[in-house]
């Protein structure tokens, strides 16, 4: 959602954010907590949380390897190498972009990749080095226990917002990059 480079959050991860402050209090109320986890420093986080006027728990990972351990974050050599996401072997990133691409017209302009990036203020392999995930655990007896992951279209029931596209007459109705982070339609 915001790796250490970016200087904002993904707008595809913000976009879902934006549903966790009205279910906050009703999970806490049926002994669930939710805290998002990204690897930017805190003061970075609280300062795009306080911007999107979020006010649900924000955790960073700097400088540790949740992330990591969970798969949804990859160093340049394992980009380069392919990485495990997603529970299968993905092919290094230079091919990831490319087969991304191949709907696409090349330039970079076009390449909807290339603009979600380019909104976190970062290049395409910076960008793709942090890539969506949640997990649930359990704390019993003193031990937590992983119970749950999903990552990329697995995503999709938690994004509010595509639960209601989906029953509107067009659909997702999806062409290209469309999303943006709320603040910033007005801009478009």
């Amino acid at each position: 959602m915001f790796g250490p480079d970016y200087k904002a959050g993904c707008p595809s991860c913000s976009s879902i954010a934006d549903g966790f402050n009205g279910i906050a209090v009703h999970l806490e109320n049926h002994d669930v907590a939710l805290t998002a986890v990204s690897r930017a420093p805190l003061a970075k986080l609280q300062g795009f949380k306080k911007r999107m006027g979020w006010t649900f728990p924000w955790a960073s990972s700097y400088g540790g390897d949740f992330n990591a351990d969970f798969n949804v974050w990859f160093t340049p050599e394992q980009q380069r190498a392919g990485i495990e996401y997603n529970f299968r072997r993905e092919p290094p990133t230079p091919q990831v972009v490319a087969t991304k691409m191949q709907d696409w017209t090349p330039q970079a302009s076009e390449n909807p990749v290339a603009q979600i990036a380019a909104t976190t203020g970062t290049d395409i392999p910076t960008f793709m080095r942090d890539l969506p995930g949640m997990s649930a655990f359990v704390l019993q007896d003193g031990v937590v226990y992983h119970t749950y992951s999903t990552y990329a279209r697995g995503l999709d029931g938690l994004w509010g917002m595509y639960q209601w596209l989906d029953r509107a007459p067009l659909g997702r109705n999806e062409q290209g990059f469309w999303w943006r982070h709320h603040d910033k339609y007005e801009q478009a």
